[in-house]
């Protein structure tokens, strides 16, 4: 703590940082200068905190007090340190359902989700480090987002609205938004199609309330106990979308791919950065002489791969979604079933008629709209010349593709 102020910077601070300390200052002088609660209380405190300080996540570590991040920054609060594993441990048993303490105790990590009082949900990893208990909570708005709220192009929308079968994948890494873009998209088939929803998620972040279509949701761990069985029996409950939190092992991608090419609406999400990158990632899991099979799976079922990431805005505390959409086409499935994936960022940039983006394409975008500011634009582009060039007017990053189209 310096100067009295409940806060750790690392950096210089800007006029931003010192209104948002000012602002969480006020927050925290309404909590009395007490010790720590008892730790089911004091956890049911920091729950109510992290909603009304509007921050995304609680940090909770043995030895040093409570961290919530706003706007992509860590802050610590003017609490006593947290004193001992134990304390932590019985935060986390007001919380957690006691199938994922066993899965703790044997595998020193468990991940579930929590309710609080204030009606956000919360993602809570519980993990050991050192031999302590460590936890991350990352609060979900009771409020489910629309498209508009997250500020995703209109594609995204529309694709959702036009597609009725097939595998949509949500890509991105950790902390971009992907979870937040399926709830989008699952709540816009709500509201729109009277279709069977199941999801498959770990843990279940948003909850739904059934409108037009029927949706039933499965968590890992409470109702399942892993993907793999679940998506065993899933087509048996005659669903007409099903929804897969991740795609994170072989048997969970060849479920997807088989409920796509069956005529069912699959969305899922998949860790990684890039378009292109997507089908090395899925490729990944699957020994070499079955890539031509699951290439002309994806060929035949893949419907769109749209990538995001969270890039700070021009507005301290802010943040928007660069975005890349690759929806298939004959020529992409052309280049899937070819094993040609390196032409995929070429295509972006030739069929954005489509409604295909790069990532250069948004973050110009971005920067046009005055979202964000050139210089975060730079730091992220993917290629800082053709964002260059693209800025001042000239797009030339499909050209040598043109010509072996």
């Amino acid at each position: 703590m310096r100067g009295g102020q409940p806060f750790l910077f690392a950096k210089r601070l800007t006029f931003g940082d010192r209104l948002l300390e000012r602002t969480v200052s006020i927050m925290n002088a309404q909590r009395p200068p007490t010790p720590l609660r008892p730790p089911r209380e004091e956890i049911r405190v920091l729950l109510a905190f992290v909603t009304k300080s509007d921050a995304s996540d609680l940090h909770l570590k043995v030895g040093l007090p409570p961290f919530i991040r706003i706007g992509g920054h860590l802050r610590q609060l003017d609490t006593p340190p947290l004193p001992s594993s134990e304390y932590i441990a019985e935060m986390m048993a007001e919380l957690m359902p006691k199938s994922r303490l066993e899965e703790y105790k044997e595998l020193g990590s468990a991940d579930f989700a929590v309710l609080a009082e204030s009606g956000d949900r919360f993602r809570v990893n519980a993990f050991r480090s050192d031999s302590q208990m460590h936890a991350a909570l990352r609060r979900v708005q009771c409020k489910i987002p629309d498209f508009e709220k997250l500020r995703l192009p209109p594609i995204y929308e529309r694709t959702i609205a036009l597609t009725h079968d097939g595998l949509v994948l949500v890509s991105g890494v950790t902390g971009s938004g992907k979870s937040s873009t399926l709830a989008a998209m699952l709540d816009h088939i709500n509201s729109h199609r009277s279709m069977h929803v199941i999801t498959i998620e770990d843990p279940i972040e948003f909850r739904f309330v059934s409108r037009k279509s029927i949706i039933s949701q499965r968590e890992i761990g409470i109702d399942v106990p892993t993907y793999a069985h679940a998506l065993r029996y899933v087509v048996r409950q005659d669903p007409d979308c099903i929804l897969i939190g991740e795609l994170r092992d072989k048997d969970t991608i060849l479920a997807a791919l088989q409920a796509a090419e069956t005529g069912h609406l699959v969305l899922a999400s998949m860790h990684c950065s890039d378009a292109e990158q997507s089908f090395s990632r899925i490729l990944e899991f699957f020994p070499q002489a079955e890539h031509a099979f699951i290439r002309s799976s994806l060929a035949n079922s893949l419907r769109a791969i749209m990538v995001q990431r969270l890039v700070p805005g021009a507005v301290e505390g802010e943040r928007f979604p660069a975005t890349e959409v690759l929806l298939n086409n004959s020529l992409v499935r052309e280049k899937i079933l070819h094993c040609k994936d390196d032409d995929i960022p070429a295509i972006l940039n030739v069929c954005k008629d489509e409604g295909m983006r790069d990532f250069t394409l948004s973050l110009c975008e971005l920067v046009n709209a005055g979202s964000i500011s050139k210089e975060v634009a730079m730091e992220y582009a993917p290629h800082r010349e053709s964002l260059l060039s693209l800025l001042k007017g000239i797009d030339t990053a499909g050209a040598g593709l043109v010509s072996r189209v």
